[in-house]
């Protein structure tokens, strides 16, 4: 009854070694193909599908390496050939290898595919225009609503505390001027979700500086209108040029 005890076991050892040895060999391989697809396709990560006699290929890469390289035939179950977790089983990586060949040639016929297809592009274009011109021209204009806006902030800041914000509304619009100090934090046309003439960030659009600019004067005036009511001993602030 103890005869099976006493029979040798075979050993996996070489099959698993052999087995371990042939999915490094087609890791590194296939990594060089994933590396050219991260190349050939501009982006960090994406997966390709290949088609052979023998079934699909499918590669998926990441950072230039290889994720996953799937062989599903077209009889039986897929294998991966590589993947992030264990080795294939010996059998089913014998019969993807089988058709490894094949999915290198049809990557390759994938590749020659795309010869000479940037062979007419045009690689000669228009004359970029300057922008030098309008933007010095838009910058000129801020720099006056700014010079005139911290008028109004020093005047503010005299008679009405450290900061805060005056506002009126000119040709249906809210204008709104803040002071911090003798300085113009912002000037803003249109509410919260309007147009910064003056900011700490940046100046506008030319566009809006053109549309807005004309207004300038008729919010000087309302302010001013505002210091004459207050009848306080504030210097009144002119705006004289756009």
């Amino acid at each position: 009854m103890t005869d099976g005890l006493e029979a040798d076991v075979e050993g996996t050892d070489e099959i698993a070694e052999r087995r371990n040895d042939l999915a490094a060999r087609v890791r590194a391989h296939a990594g060089e193909i994933a590396r050219e697809l991260a190349v050939l396709q501009g982006g960090d990560y994406g997966q390709e599908t290949f088609d052979t006699d023998g079934g699909s290929w499918t590669l998926k890469y990441e950072a230039g390496d290889v994720q996953y390289l799937r062989f599903d035939p077209k009889s039986g179950s897929e294998t991966y050939v590589v993947s992030s977790k264990q080795p294939p089983e010996p059998e089913p990586l014998e019969t993807a290898m089988d058709d490894y060949g094949a999915f290198v040639a049809a990557y390759n016929e994938y590749v020659r595919s795309f010869d000479g297809i940037l062979e007419d592009v045009p690689d000669e274009f228009p004359t970029v225009e300057s922008t030098a011109e309008l933007v010095a021209e838009r910058d000129r204009i801020v720099e006056r609503i700014r010079e005139v806006g911290n008028a109004m902030a020093a005047q503010l800041h005299r008679y009405d505390g450290d900061y805060g914000t005056y506002a009126t509304t000119v040709s249906g619009s809210r204008w709104e001027l803040k002071w911090d100090g003798d300085v113009a934090s912002y000037l803003r046309v249109g509410g919260s979700d309007g147009i910064y003439l003056l900011s700490q960030y940046g100046p506008p659009p030319a566009p809006e500086v053109r549309r807005l600019a004309d207004d300038v004067p008729a919010f000087v005036d309302d302010f001013n209108d505002h210091v004459d009511d207050l009848e306080a001993d504030l210097e009144r602030v002119s705006f004289d040029g756009r």
